[in-house]
């Protein structure tokens, strides 16, 4: 998805609205590798808002002139939530000599992607993925934008227990991500008073989630589980059960946050609180920057697309402030100091957590409004 520049010295990049030009500028581009789900079973949604906010940030870069007068070149990698396919788009991008990786969405495909990143010397700004685990240990290269799982996740178990529910029952699929979640709402939950029920979605259709749940007398359902399939099927049968009026549906992971849970749920989809990691309010450049990704989206852009642009902002002045060395890139992690389009960035050690870390986005639980479900709420923040 990357092309060389035109015979008029003009570089053209690819976004989710076709390519489009930008700025010449002198010298050979500077290129950064962009991984990111643009099919399935990848979460597609997730990943067109991503790319969206990497490219706008990459357009508008190069429109003030790119780095050094060099411009930025997006070289986009579709996962397609597959970590083989990403470890092998790590080692492609390496050989074609990109001086930086951005993105990810999935935190499993993230984390084969951190592993070939570290071991080739290549650094990488994990923009969406949220496993505390993303690296086995320490990692020099490897630096990330979202929050960690443990934090987010906490938030939402806390949000949980203010809410006076005490037995909270999760449906989960098989998965590290997922298994992960379900460690730290235990932990947090069994610590606030209450107690987590596992129902296990390799042997439960959507109707004997409903059979548990009855039988179980858990207040409340979370969704750790993937879209569209099985979560959409899950909440259908729920909402139609009468046993279950009063249970609440959760989603921590975010699955409601984005249009097409809307589309394919309607009414159905609402008053399912999620986590996003976005301020209750925006400041100037997140709002222009939200004003800009709506126009190409043609929808309320996810926090997902603000950590897209977010990263490229990040490494566009590192690469400026320390050239394009992968080394020198790698250093300076600790000395970063971005204003992103959600507040300050920077980076540090947090006890537990392998990679350079901005602690903290901030995090909001939200919830699409029953009166109009194109409306959000914010529930609660932490």
């Amino acid at each position: 998805m990357n092309t060389p520049p035109d015979p008029h010295g003009q570089h053209t990049q690819h976004g989710p609205n076709g390519p489009h030009r930008v700025s010449p500028a002198d010298g050979p581009s500077v290129r950064i590798g962009a991984l990111v789900p643009l099919t399935r079973p990848g979460w597609v949604a997730a990943g067109r808002h991503l790319l969206a906010g990497l490219d706008l940030a990459a357009r508008e870069l190069n429109e003030a002139g790119g780095i050094a007068g060099r411009p930025v070149e997006l070289v986009v990698r579709d996962t397609a939530a597959d970590p083989a396919r990403a470890g092998a788009a790590v080692e492609e991008l390496a050989g074609l000599g990109v001086a930086a990786l951005a993105g990810e969405y999935h935190s499993v495909v993230a984390r084969a992607a951190a592993a070939r990143a570290e071991a080739l010397g290549l650094p990488f700004l994990c923009s969406s993925a949220v496993l505390d685990a993303l690296t086995d240990g320490p990692a020099e290269q490897v630096a990330r934008i979202a929050p960690a799982q443990s934090h987010g996740w906490s938030v939402y178990a806390d949000f949980l227990l203010a809410a006076g529910h005490r037995r909270i029952a999760v449906a989960a699929d098989p998965s590290l991500y997922w298994a992960s979640g379900t460690g730290i709402l235990r932990d947090r939950i069994t610590a606030g008073g209450g107690t987590l029920v596992e129902l296990d979605l390799r042997t439960l259709t959507p109707e004997g989630v409903c059979e548990e749940l009855a039988a179980d007398g858990a207040t409340a359902l979370l969704l750790l589980a993937g879209h569209p399939d099985p979560a959409v099927p899950i909440v259908r049968a729920v909402r139609r059960d009468r046993r279950l009026a009063g249970v609440l549906l959760g989603a921590p992971a975010g699955q409601p946050e984005l249009a097409d849970w809307a589309t394919l749920l309607g009414e159905d989809g609402a008053g399912v609180p999620f986590l996003r990691y976005l301020p209750e309010r925006l400041g100037p450049l997140g709002t222009r920057v939200g004003a800009a990704l709506r126009e190409r989206l043609g929808e309320e852009p996810s926090f997902v697309a603000y950590e897209g642009y977010d990263t490229v902002a990040v490494l566009a002045e590192v690469l400026r402030s320390h050239g394009a060395d992968r080394a020198r890139t790698a250093r300076a992690w600790p000395s970063v100091a971005v204003e992103g389009t959600r507040g300050p960035v920077r980076f540090s050690r947090v006890p537990g957590i392998g990679v350079w870390q901005w602690a903290w986005a901030p995090v909001q639980v939200a919830d699409r409004d029953p009166a109009d479900p194109g409306r959000f709420r914010v529930l609660h923040t932490g």
